[in-house]
């Protein structure tokens, strides 16, 4: 019997004549679903539409590729050989397109901040619509911050950049929904989330950061790539200290 599938149209509180209804069929096929039978791909992406729920979550026998352990290179929607190499309007439309989440993570990224004439306004504008904001900046003050400017050979001025990029924030100090941390994290890559799409960026030896290459990643299961670097943020972000020291 689908466990999954009954405890799914529990919650959304549709028997099965609702549910066949819904996705239309017959009654007697979603009965056979219960009973265990595994729709074709179409129909099962028609029943997680209607009940609220994710194909692998309802058949995960039927999303191998979803399992732990299994490949996970479908979530990598494009590869780029440097951060540069992204176009201006992939950058645009994830940061325009979040609705529910933007995390972002790096030493300083003054480039994304000046995205678009109105960035800090976006930003508010979606806070203000329920969004949560996280923006992870290296402190400018820490040793690593030290290393990774002799690293990049830039010859003393990442914390300049930070604190620019620190400046552009302020637009958004106090705004409920955003928060800003400092973290003292000495990083091999960065990370930039947009609700179920993300950016990272593996950082390489005496490479600048737009130098870097660059993966462009959709989430597709809780064991993917993507999981793995949103943990990663996760793990950082409970290590940052709040900037402005009064904003948390």
């Amino acid at each position: 019997m689908s466990h999954r599938l009954r405890a799914a149209m529990l919650r959304a509180q549709l028997d099965p004549a609702a549910l066949a209804a819904a996705v239309g069929v017959d009654v007697k096929t979603v009965t056979r679903w219960l009973a265990g039978r595994v729709p074709h791909q179409r129909t099962r992406l028609a029943v997680a539409d209607a009940l609220g729920e994710t194909e692998a979550d309802l058949w995960p026998q039927a999303r191998p590729d979803q399992a732990p352990g299994a490949e996970a290179t479908a979530e990598v929607v494009a590869a780029y050989a440097h951060r540069a190499d992204i176009p201006h309007h992939v950058w645009a439309a994830l940061l325009a397109g979040a609705t529910t989440r933007i995390d972002l993570l790096g030493y300083a990224y003054p480039f994304l901040l000046e995205l678009l004439p109105n960035t800090m306004q976006l930003i508010t504008d979606k806070a203000s619509n329920g969004a949560r904001i996280r923006l992870a900046f290296a402190d400018p003050d820490c040793p690593h911050v030290a290393e990774r400017d002799a690293l990049e050979q830039i010859g003393g001025t990442l914390p300049g950049r930070i604190r620019n990029a620190l400046n552009f924030c302020e637009p958004l100090h106090g705004v409920p929904g955003v928060e800003i941390g400092l973290h003292t994290v000495h990083l091999y890559n960065s990370v930039f989330r947009f609700d179920h799409q993300m950016i990272v960026t593996p950082h390489l030896y005496r490479a600048r950061g737009y130098q870097h290459p660059a993966l462009h990643l959709r989430e597709l299961s809780p064991h993917g790539i993507f999981a793995a670097h949103a943990d990663q943020f996760e793990q950082i972000w409970q290590t940052t200290t709040s900037y402005p020291k009064e904003a948390r």
